[in-house]
């Protein structure tokens, strides 16, 4: 589920991010301060309203309703981190690529989409982070589907299961492992940036 909400979120958060930021448009405000409310509200506000949505459209609550939610509830967080970065970038760069003979394609390939990866990662990796640890807005929204942190909390009613422990560890390797190797490719570029 955390995968895919992941997916969802990094991709529409990508293009609402570069479009706030590069192009000048009616409600562009209104939409800048929409995107906060998710992250500003409490989670059980988000979570019934989402249901209230559902319920009114007549969608049967399930894994589609689940994913919709997390989706709706990620994508402020990568908005607001792919949107700082591409607010940093140097947009001379793209020009450079430009005059270069670099078509809009190959410009965005080379030049933007590198330049913007570490917000796109950050962003992901956020969402990714959210959606997996998620049980309010999945509570409210998940009809007979269960995810991950509803049967950690089904089960520790009953006593917890040695799988709570083995994915609990699991993820704090591989959190300590990212971390460890974005260090590792921070300093190489520094070192081959000095020499």
């Amino acid at each position: 589920m955390a995968a895919w909400a992941t997916l969802g979120a990094t991709a529409l958060g990508t293009m609402i991010a570069f479009a706030l930021v590069r192009y000048r448009f009616r409600a562009r405000g209104a939409i800048n301060s929409l995107i906060f409310l998710p992250m500003a509200m409490p989670e059980v506000v988000v979570a019934a309203s989402l249901l209230t949505l559902f319920l009114n459209m007549g969608a049967e609550l399930g894994f589609w309703t689940v994913l919709i939610a997390h989706i709706m509830f990620c994508l402020s967080f990568v908005v607001t981190a792919v949107k700082a970065r591409v607010m940093s970038m140097d947009p001379r760069l793209e020009e450079a690529a430009r005059d270069l003979y670099a078509g809009p394609v190959q410009t965005f390939v080379r030049v933007t989409l590198p330049i913007a990866a570490p917000g796109i990662a950050a962003g992901a990796l956020l969402a990714f982070a959210l959606s997996f640890d998620d049980f309010i807005i999945t509570n409210f929204n998940a009809g007979s589907t269960v995810t991950f942190p509803m049967f950690v909390w089904g089960s520790a009613q009953r006593g917890t299961p040695v799988q709570i422990n083995v994915i609990g560890t699991a993820m704090f390797i591989i959190a300590v492992l990212v971390v460890v190797a974005g260090q590792i490719v921070t300093n190489r570029r520094k070192r081959t940036a000095t020499t």
